[in-house]
């Protein structure tokens, strides 16, 4: 993390470099774990968010399963296993599969942010190679504090939509 150039959230000074508990910033909670091929496939249905490191985390859309509800929209899931260290914002309702976590951020925080908190979780994942799996260490994984997010993360998915749109 020493790379990134941290400015303060709210003011230009430049603050230490704080790292805290992923737990300190977001509710860390265990996904539904189920399993896909015990699931209906539908085009339409809503997003089945696995360990892949593809699309997003989503593998397939399924239908809606009596007495199971879907976990929320803008929440972060971070793999635990398979592609560890895996993370995303999710944009709509899902259902997980197994060692999948989810974590709701204990404060509001913007979209940025939220991009910004799934790339520090992805730098983390050389602690998790050769079979390791993120398990029971997630909660207590240091990143910057919210008043250590670079000032370069806000505004910068508005400029990269922009730069788009002029191509």
């Amino acid at each position: 993390m020493q790379d990134f150039n941290i400015c303060c959230r709210r003011d230009n000074h430049y603050p230490e470099h704080k790292l805290i508990p992923l737990s300190e910033l977001f509710d860390v909670n265990y996904g539904l774990n189920l399993e896909l091929n015990k699931l209906e496939k539908d085009s339409s249905g809503i997003n089945f968010v696995s360990r892949t490191s593809k699309n997003n985390g989503v593998s397939a859309r399924v239908k809606l399963k009596d007495g199971i509800s879907p976990l929320p929209a803008g929440v972060l899931t971070v793999a635990a296993g398979g592609s560890v260290m895996e993370s995303f914002v999710q944009d709509s309702p899902f259902y997980s599969g197994r060692d999948l976590y989810w974590l709701r951020p204990k404060v509001e925080l913007t979209l940025e942010e939220k991009l910004y908190y799934c790339s520090c979780i992805r730098r983390n994942r050389h602690k998790y190679s050769y079979g390791r799996q993120a398990n029971r260490t997630l909660k207590n994984l240091l990143v910057p504090s919210l008043d250590s997010v670079p000032a370069w993360v806000y505004g910068v998915t508005g400029k990269i939509i922009s730069e788009l749109s002029e191509r």
